[in-house]
């Protein structure tokens, strides 16, 4: 059985709705079967997409300890790199980028074991995901989370398409690798922001899968 996420249900009803509506008014107003068959199967196929997308993935958690850094979404790794992190480290990182296209589990989850240290959410605009801008002038939360070995920092972005970001954070929270952390609504990216002396254990172009794929480990 597919698991939807849970603040999804709101979203999937009004698509659906829509949807019917649209189906609706076809079978009112074309007559020949040639044309609206064609359109009541696309609707059909859009409104099991909808659904689909907003699934939550039956998966193990990937092994490790406390050290290690899980993938926080699917999908590619376009940027592996040294960078300076201006908002919360202000200082020279290791970023992750990993980019969500339509057809990724858009689910999120925690990174590490720890305890969140910061948490800002930042309205923006709705660049495409993969260009380099994105990840300051999009709307996306940001969020730390410290443990005995280290801090990481990561940004939920959103993308062209990508209207809602949903994200658990709380400052002071605990919070456990692999555990649901939000969703992205559609098109997105995350950054994540590692400690230079980390071990980095992807590189770009691999494909990662969230709470299971190692990203690296701390120090």
């Amino acid at each position: 059985m597919i698991k939807i996420d849970k603040d999804s249900h709101g979203t999937i009803a009004k698509a659906w709705g829509i949807i019917a509506v649209l189906a609706a008014l076809t079978i009112l107003l074309i007559h020949n079967a040639w044309v609206y068959v064609p359109i009541l199967l696309f609707l059909a196929a859009f409104a099991f997409f909808v659904f689909w997308f907003h699934r939550i993935p039956d998966r193990e958690i990937g092994p490790g300890d406390d050290r290690t850094v899980t993938s926080v979404a699917d999908g590619k790794v376009v940027i592996v790199e040294e960078a300076y992190e201006p908002e919360y480290f202000k200082g020279d990182c290791i970023q992750i980028s990993i980019y969500m296209d339509f057809f990724d589990v858009h689910a999120n989850f925690w990174p590490v074991d720890g305890q969140i240290s910061y948490y800002r959410y930042h309205p923006g605009k709705y660049l495409l995901a993969f260009l380099p801008k994105a990840s300051e002038k999009n709307e996306h939360s940001s969020t730390a989370i410290r443990n005995p070995h280290g801090e990481i920092f990561f940004k939920q972005i959103a993308g062209t398409f990508a209207r809602r970001i949903v994200c658990y954070s709380e400052e002071g929270m605990d919070v456990k690798r692999g555990e649901q952390c939000g969703i992205i609504k559609f098109g997105s990216r995350i950054d994540i922001y590692l400690p230079l002396d980390a071990e980095i254990l992807v590189k770009e172009g691999d494909y990662t899968k969230g709470r299971q794929t190692p990203l690296a480990r701390l120090r």
